[in-house]
């Protein structure tokens, strides 16, 4: 059997019951980042083995997994945070195991693009989620160029240190549209920031981007926000 089991996108208790009582019960736990995973492992004294499946060594641990579990293992796969087969490299090990006629069932859980749709204020009828746009700028601008005519919610996934050049291509290949900036969900610095895209632009400039962000782009785009007070956890919402 293989385990998809979503783990929490940043505070340790957004991990299901059933989640934990299935990472302590496999044979086997596939980990992202073996590094990163055994944080939450040992929050919830879980011990079974760990192997390392990542990107880059996606077809051969693919293959040592699938033998283990034609022998009879149980293997759960974990990604760094969220669900796996959600832009990262579990989608392969999920369709080798299809295809070799392994039982895969789901532990659901967390999700950063649901997460952020969810509390965007954004129509969440009907959306398109992208996930990471190409690296170089003539090819994001052409992935972007699709999304002229979108009327459904358009969510990105982009790290820091490309947020300015990716906000900057949506600006220019869609005109300015309405953004909705989340980052760090679930974490002590989660904020929320709508605004047009040159709003956005101009205050990542002034402030350096921190965290993992989700973009979320619509024709039915918010009034702009103002800055809320801080919240009991700490935490500032811009609404």
């Amino acid at each position: 059997m293989l385990y998809i089991v979503s783990t929490p996108i940043g505070n340790l208790k957004d991990i299901t019951f059933r989640a934990v009582e299935v990472l302590q019960s496999v044979d086997l736990i596939a980990a992202e980042d073996t590094r990163h995973s055994r944080i939450l492992l040992k929050h919830y004294n879980i011990v079974a083995p760990v192997t390392s499946y990542f990107e880059h060594n996606k077809f051969k641990k693919g293959e040592y997994l699938l033998k283990a579990m034609k022998d009879g293992q149980s293997v759960a796969l974990v990604t760094d945070a969220g669900t796996p087969g959600i832009s990262d490299p579990g989608f392969h090990l999920i369709r080798l195991a299809r295809e070799n006629s392994i039982p895969v069932t789901v532990v659901p859980g967390p999700c950063a693009l649901i997460g952020a749709l969810s509390i965007s204020g954004l129509p969440a009828h009907a959306f398109v989620f992208a996930g990471f746009l190409p690296v170089k700028s003539a090819a994001r601008r052409r992935k972007l160029a699709e999304f002229k005519t979108e009327a459904r919610t358009v969510i990105l996934y982009e790290s820091p240190h490309r947020l300015l050049k990716t906000l900057q291509d949506i600006y220019e290949v869609l005109d300015n549209p309405r953004v909705v900036c989340v980052r760090e969900l679930t974490k002590k610095f989660e904020e929320v920031r709508p605004g047009t895209c040159q709003d956005l632009i101009g205050h990542f400039t002034r402030n350096s981007p921190k965290g993992e962000f989700v973009l979320l782009l619509s024709r039915d785009g918010p009034v702009r926000g103002f800055t809320a007070p801080l919240d009991r956890s700490g935490r500032r919402w811009y609404i």
